[in-house]
């Protein structure tokens, strides 16, 4: 995907026939957020993707991989990192799943 998660949302809204309010009611918004989230000004909530995913009927793992991408590609043009960014990345996720293998899940701050 070339475009940002929100105009990849809005893509999928206006190619399937849907308003802002009909989306928004399925995501559990209002519009005026909705649209917010389409033009770049507010972040999509994580944990509406499952939402999302079923009001297009879309692969929940494809979706997910599409976010999280939109949300590393941001944070690294908003701090100007290289690409050899992804690679220490991807080498820490691994580490971290090795990790769980011997330890049990690791809990993050953002988990409860």
């Amino acid at each position: 995907m070339k475009a940002t998660f929100g105009e990849y949302i809005k893509q999928l809204r206006t190619d399937n026939g849907l308003t802002l309010t009909q989306l928004a009611f399925q995501l559990d918004l209002d519009s005026a957020n909705l649209s917010k989230i389409e033009n770049g000004k507010r972040e999509f909530d994580e944990k509406r993707l499952e939402k999302l995913a079923n009001a297009f009927n879309l692969d929940f793992e494809k979706l997910k991989t599409e976010y999280f991408a939109d949300q590393f590609a941001k944070k690294m043009y908003q701090y100007n990192c290289s690409p050899e960014t992804l690679i220490v990345a991807e080498q820490k996720v691994n580490y971290l799943k090795n990790i769980n293998v011997k330890q049990g899940k690791i809990r993050f701050e953002n988990e409860k």
